[in-house]
């Protein structure tokens, strides 16, 4: 990872005082650098060399770092990691045009590999998360929305970029088709597990741990998981207490909310979910051989779930 770290500041150089500025103060928020990890993890499990992973890995953690900025934007988010976001220092369009200098750049660095299945798999990654976006602003303030869409935005805005992660590893050694699907199904389902556990700690958690607001979720009307199985659990009046809240983005009421979700019990059934795509996520190292990075591998599955921030 210090490999990649010296890959991303020497690539986000720009010209541009402020894209260098913006760059800088996102990327240097640190964060839990799982994508990238995943590059080298399944690269080193299937005996990769050379310095093609360390590009790659930036590749994913600038692409990871366009989407967050665009996020941000369209969420009207003000606390990121602990710190203020890039639009609420910097304002909306620069955070946007940052985030487009950055998926540029990402592409620049894919052509330099000269690998065209590279490319294939970011460029469909990046088309998927984008769907994602969409699909979830779509679903902002809609409380009918089913479990089944829930999970189908999840999929394409969290997990796509974890599973083209993982795969590329695969992809660096030339591997097997049954061991790049095999990789790639590690990573959409820890992708999946991670997303559906940041949904729970929006209720669970501490804004300290957590670096961001409690409620967040639920103030920019997103029906997440604990929500819709606390309507489908609660009593009537619970339940038109949460719909009316997505609906329309109140948080007046969240400590309400947040009872309403512990008692149902709906967290610990989104961790239990989580903790079901982990160990679809485990069945898949079966394919690898034993490594130390393997082992990273399988203690990230438990990582994943088992954490509080």
């Amino acid at each position: 990872m210090l490999q990649v770290d010296e890959v991303i500041r020497r690539r986000l150089h720009s010209q541009v005082a402020l894209v260098n500025q913006i760059s800088e103060y996102i990327v240097g928020a640190g964060g839990k650098r799982i994508r990238p990890r995943l590059v080298l993890l399944f690269a080193g499990a299937l005996g990769v060399e050379g310095p093609h992973k360390h590009e790659l890995a930036a590749i994913v953690e600038f692409i990871h770092t366009a989407t967050l900025l665009h996020d941000d934007v369209v969420d009207e988010s003000s606390l990121r990691r602990g710190r203020k976001t890039a639009n609420a220092l910097f304002g909306n369009a620069a955070s946007v045009l940052v985030g487009d200098f950055l998926y540029s750049r990402a592409f620049q660095m894919m052509v330099g590999l000269n690998r065209l299945r590279v490319l294939d798999v970011l460029a469909d990654a990046t088309n998927v998360i984008a769907e994602g976006e969409v699909l979830q602003l779509m679903n902002m303030h809609d409380p009918d929305l089913s479990v089944d869409d829930y999970l189908r935005v999840i999929r394409y805005k969290t997990a796509k970029l974890f599973e083209a992660s993982a795969r590329l590893g695969a992809v660096l050694a030339h591997a097997a088709p049954a061991v790049e699907e095999a990789c790639a199904t590690y990573g959409r389902a820890l992708g999946t597990a991670f997303q559906l556990v940041d949904d729970l700690l929006d209720y669970e958690g501490a804004t300290q741990e957590l670096g961001k607001n409690i409620g967040d979720d639920l103030r920019e009307g997103k029906p997440t998981l604990p929500l819709l199985l606390a309507m489908s659990r609660g009593s009537e009046p619970e339940r038109q207490l949460i719909r009316h809240a997505i609906e329309q983005g109140e948080v007046e009421r969240l400590p309400d909310i947040v009872t309403i979700v512990r008692r149902t019990g709906a967290l610990e059934a989104t961790r239990h979910a989580a903790r079901a795509e982990a160990e679809q996520a485990r069945a898949a190292l079966d394919l690898l051989p034993t490594s130390p990075q393997r082992d990273a591998l399988l203690y990230l599955c438990v990582q994943s779930v088992e954490r509080s921030s």
